[in-house]
């Protein structure tokens, strides 16, 4: 049988889930089903999409609801060890050690995700490091990188254990047309088989890469669907022009 959910059944599913900061909700109670494929995360700045982000990577704990990733429920201590071990982060902005070597760094987030046997360990640094084309230069230091290539780096730290969720928040920024063109073929290639949740505000991704998109506004989800539902959404209402027009709004 054939599931009705798009990408397969949903191997990420939250519930209620809910953040404040004082009087801010960064987190409104907010649901969600995720399959494998990329599904895209858009919003403007302060709309939740980081706290969301770090929710599901077990980085912060909601003040109320629940979710799962592929069966494993982080509401306790084991079970969530068992989410760690089987999800990959890319944060936003990544704690590089600069004076580590693009190899060095990645078997350093390798050992922190309990890969104890060296030979192993080693084999599975170089594996992720060629996924992302970095194998040639594993040996030079981070900070003689390109910024293109700590994204890399960054990238490969997270598909360390070749996780099946992929949490990635604005990967892409900063980068120029061309590096944003290669790393959009790695995010695809690494949404092939797994679950990818994209933060970002390049609509060129979503297009590119999503098969659904799920935007949020104010710590809640306005709208979950495919990309070709946002856009038939958005018919009549987003348009371009040279001159600010007189009745849009700010």
């Amino acid at each position: 049988m054939t599931s009705a959910f798009p990408g397969g059944a949903p191997t990420v599913s939250a519930a209620g889930l809910t953040l404040r900061y004082g009087s801010t909700h960064a987190l409104d109670d907010v649901s969600l089903r995720l399959a494998d494929g990329v599904t895209g995360l858009l919003g403007p700045n302060g709309a939740g999409k980081t706290t969301l982000l770090r929710v599901l990577a077990t980085a912060l704990t909601a003040d109320r609801g629940s979710f799962t990733v592929l069966g494993r429920d982080p509401g306790t201590t084991a079970g969530r060890q068992e989410v760690r071990r089987t999800l990959g982060y890319l944060p936003q902005t990544p704690g590089f050690h600069p004076d580590f070597s693009a190899f060095e760094f990645v078997d350093y987030v390798a050992i922190l995700k309990e890969l104890t046997d060296r030979a192993a360990r080693h084999a599975e640094v170089r594996r992720v490091l060629d996924a992302v084309d970095l194998y040639e230069v594993r040996g030079r230091r981070i900070k003689k990188l390109s910024g293109g290539m700590r994204q890399r780096v960054a990238l490969a730290a997270a598909l360390v254990g070749d996780p099946g969720f992929l949490v990635l928040d604005e990967p892409t920024v900063g980068l120029d047309p061309e590096q944003r063109m290669r790393f959009r073929e790695l995010i695809a290639r690494a949404g092939e088989g797994r679950t990818v949740l994209l933060s970002t505000h390049q609509t060129e991704d979503v297009a590119m890469l999503c098969r659904r998109v799920i935007v949020m506004a104010r710590g809640r989800v306005r709208f979950e669907g495919t990309p070709a539902e946002l856009t038939a959404r958005a018919a009549g209402r987003v348009w371009s022009s040279a001159e600010r027009a007189p009745h849009a709004k700010a």
